[in-house]
């Protein structure tokens, strides 16, 4: 029974508590991001900042793969083939007097060495002897050829290469290198393009917000109004009529409001898909558009417009280099190349698998080899030819980007001193509208003013202030765009690929 009981009371306090855990996740406190908050956790967790990265990690692996070049390559090698007829050998000439003196000698000299030869007097049976003197005795006809080898050949050592002057490998390893800096440029420009996408979707959050606010605080207005004006028709001071077009502009302003907040909602989860988060993590974001308007004029003032630090550009110039590096590596192939090449061998021919018996022979050789490239059909000419076509080709294309550059920098300095001027234009026209609609709801209350008059103000008001945050958003983009252009990061600063660290294993 207590066993029981016990079970019991576990059960109760987890089905108490599964509530309690479940809504203290769901209560979480919401993620506050900075401007600058927000592109440091989008540089580090976005994918395509991640694959840029990776990208300037394969080019690395590569230019130290073609290095490999330059060093000696050793390689073990071995080799078994058998023979299934033998070479035939012809020897042309007489055979006496001193060709057969080696012979001789060795058969002296197997006698006096060895008691064990077998000597038959018996001429159709040969004795040992013999035999080794018939295998050994080349024919007396020259029209009659000896076999050379032995059934089984087995070999066995190391094989030396070394490039010693090869001009073609030194600059291909130029260009190696060369990618590896056009590969870290690219990697900056993902960054920047990251940087620029980011600041234009959380001034897009903030714009969101802000319009949500003007909006809230009309319906929030529109509502006063329309309470007011119904304690005044229950107390006979207001035709039925004022309170009927009042609890109409309530009803109005209500959608507005409705697709100001999913605009909001929207933006912020543009701004978590840049950024590479979670899509159920709740972001806050502080302030306002609001509070970038102090800083406007002195923007525009401190602009630099110089095209330095563009990326394209660069970009440009390094693949220009290329084609350089690649003509002077076409220029090397009429030089000659040197390598050393060397073996270390072990032999060993046989005729039966008793490897404990096998002698094995070892030779080496080292050679210098030169080669003297004289005629290929003109196609080292003819590819020299096309390179240099390419590179006036890449030197035009390089002058149209930077007139089209020139041209961007222009439109969005003209656009941002047109932004500037709208922002203290319509700030005035904020401060009228505000001014105004007191008036009309002063006026209103004491019976002087149409309600007409008073929703005018009010939708003036919203107009206004809408019109204020646009344009202080628009000035803001405009000068995303811009530090695009000129290959600035965030918070002007130069995005360079220091100011950018780039995951190494060096």
């Amino acid at each position: 029974m207590k066993i029981g009981l016990s079970k019991k009371m576990s059960i109760a306090a987890l089905a108490f508590l599964i509530p309690l855990l479940t809504v203290a996740q769901e209560k979480q406190p919401p993620l506050e991001l900075t401007l600058d908050g927000a592109i440091r956790i989008a540089l580090s967790e976005n994918p395509s900042v991640k694959v840029a990265d990776l990208e300037v990690q394969k080019k690395k692996y590569a230019k130290r793969s073609s290095h490999s070049a330059l060093y000696p390559q050793i390689d073990i090698v071995g080799q078994y083939s058998r023979t299934l007829k033998k070479q035939v050998m012809y020897m042309d000439g007489a055979f006496g007097g001193d060709m057969f003196a080696p012979i001789i000698s060795g058969i002296e000299e197997t006698l006096a060495n060895h008691t064990d030869y077998e000597i038959s007097t018996n001429p159709k049976e040969p004795g040992e002897l013999a035999k080794n003197i018939g295998k050994n005795t080349p024919p007396s006809d020259p029209n009659q050829g000896i076999s050379v080898g032995r059934d089984n050949n087995w070999t066995g050592g190391l094989q030396l290469n070394w490039p010693v002057v090869v001009p073609t490998l030194w600059k291909s390893l130029e260009i190696s290198s060369l990618d590896v800096e056009l590969a870290v440029e690219s990697a900056r420009s993902s960054k920047i393009n990251m940087v620029h996408s980011v600041r234009k979707a959380y001034y897009g959050v903030l714009l969101a917000k802000d319009a949500l606010h003007v909006f809230q605080e009309s319906h929030d207005n529109a509502v006063l109004s329309y309470n007011d004006i119904r304690n005044k028709f229950k107390q006979g001071v207001v035709s039925e009529f004022d309170l009927i077009r009042a609890d109409v502009n309530v009803k109005n302003i209500k959608p507005n409001l409705i697709q100001a907040q999913n605009a909001y909602n929207l933006a912020t989860l543009s701004l978590k898909a840049l950024m590479g988060v979670d899509m159920e993590q709740e972001i806050a974001i502080p302030g306002s558009l609001l509070d970038y308007e102090e800083g406007l004029y002195a923007e525009v003032l401190a602009l630099d417009t110089s095209l330095d630090d563009n990326s394209d550009l660069k970009k440009f110039d390094i693949q220009t280099e290329q084609l350089q590096k690649t003509l002077q590596l076409y220029k090397a192939q009429f030089l000659p190349t040197i390598a050393i090449t060397g073996n270390y061998t072990y032999m060993s021919m046989n005729n039966d698998f008793r490897f404990g018996d096998y002698k094995w022979n070892p030779y080496s050789t080292v050679s210098l080899n030169i080669s003297i490239p004289l005629f290929d059909g003109f196609k080292k000419t003819n590819d020299i030819r096309q390179t240099k076509a390419t590179i006036e080709q890449m030197k035009w294309q390089r002058e149209d980007v930077v007139r089209n550059l020139q041209l961007a920098v222009n439109s969005n300095v003209n656009n941002m001193t047109n932004y500037v001027e709208q922002v203290f234009s319509t700030k005035d026209v904020v401060a009228q509208a505000k001014k105004g609609y007191e008036i009309s709801q002063k006026l209103y209350d004491t019976g002087m003013g149409t309600l007409l008059d008073l929703n005018t103000a009010q939708l003036g008001l919203t107009q206004a202030s809408l019109a204020f945050t646009q344009a202080i958003y628009n000035f803001l983009t405009s000068k995303a765009d811009l530090d695009k252009t000129l290959g600035i990061g965030a918070e002007g600063a130069q995005v360079t690929s220091d100011f950018f660290k780039v995951t190494s294993d060096e």
